[in-house]
């Protein structure tokens, strides 16, 4: 059979440019409509897109006050972990020394009493000083009521392991089986359960994190990196690092880390202005290979508690 040329437009049909096949295109995109976002406004559960090095999966997150959350159970995930056994030795050194400072505390502190009740009246601690540390002992409770109040991430997650999706089907199929999980806890759970469908399971842009790219962009040095992306990894991983109870990779990101000193840099160079230039001066002194092993690190330990369903 002899092969069919290809059909050239017709002479009263004018071909399309670059640019209006471009317009043409976005007019598309205007034209789709957007998903309905009246769901998870109303019962304040967002959905979710991880792409880790094994793949990409959907799941949920939800922000609230941390008075209302019970956290995951992570002792059977902490069961399965090789460095368990070393990590309990440390944890019992440190237990031993807290308490010989709370009986050295203890100690001295009832020796103070015993002097102040042997002294005369005239000579003992002023009320004033009682006063403050009374003073003292109620902002303690008000830091602590405050904390409390304080809204933390919470992800469809069971036991210590994150629960990610590879279709919005199989998600949905999982939130209304009633299987146990960590955001059963909300009272607006029941609700999505009955109502939520496989076309709700759109996350926004700003709900979508590519934590697989982060190390390979890292590596490509100083000039090549995408402040959006690392700006974003950084605040997923926080997330799930509090809500998956993982202070290994918290500490990573603490204030004053080496990472967050990148993050800070990152953020610095995109806000314009003398901040923007600063900023990418401060990002020149930032080690490439440095950062790029502590992702990897942060990428691994979060990999390693990922409960994949399909």
């Amino acid at each position: 059979m002899a092969r069919q040329s290809p059909q050239r437009p017709d002479a009263d049909e004018p071909e399309l440019d670059e640019s209006t096949a471009s317009a043409a295109a976005d007019e598309v995109d205007v034209d789709r409509p957007a998903a309905d976002r009246a769901l998870w406004d109303e019962l304040r559960i967002d959905p979710v897109e991880i792409a880790l090095p094994a793949g990409t999966g959907f799941t949920l997150r939800a922000y609230r006050a941390a008075r209302e959350l019970t956290p995951t159970d992570v002792a059977e995930r902490d069961e399965d972990d090789p460095f368990l056994a070393r990590r309990q030795v440390v944890e019992a050194e440190d237990v031993d020394e807290e308490v010989v400072i709370l009986d050295e505390e203890f100690a001295a502190l009832s020796a103070e009493e015993e002097e102040d009740d042997e002294r005369p009246e005239g000579r003992r601690r002023p009320a004033a000083k009682a006063a403050e540390e009374k003073k003292a002992e109620d902002e303690a409770d008000e830091d602590e009521d405050a904390a409390g109040d304080e809204e933390v991430p919470v992800f469809l997650s069971h036991r210590g392991r994150l629960l990610l999706f590879k279709t919005p089907e199989s998600l949905v199929s999982f939130v209304r089986s009633g299987a146990p999980n960590d955001l059963s806890q909300l009272d607006s759970w029941n609700e999505l359960s009955e109502r939520v469908e496989p076309a709700d399971i759109a996350p926004l842009d700003e709900d979508t994190y590519e934590l697989d790219l982060v190390v390979e962009n890292l590596r490509g040095g100083h000039d090549t990196w995408d402040p959006t992306l690392l700006i974003e990894a950084g605040e997923v991983a926080r997330d799930l690092a509090y809500a998956l109870r993982l202070p290994a990779v918290l500490d990573m990101l603490s204030a004053g880390s080496s990472l967050d000193d990148l993050d800070e840099a990152l953020r610095a160079s995109v806000n314009g202005g003398i901040g923007a230039f600063l900023g990418r001066r401060r990002l020149k002194k930032i080690g490439a290979q440095t950062a790029s092993l502590g992702w990897r690190t942060i990428v691994g330990k979060i990999s390693a508690v990922v409960d994949w369903r399909d």
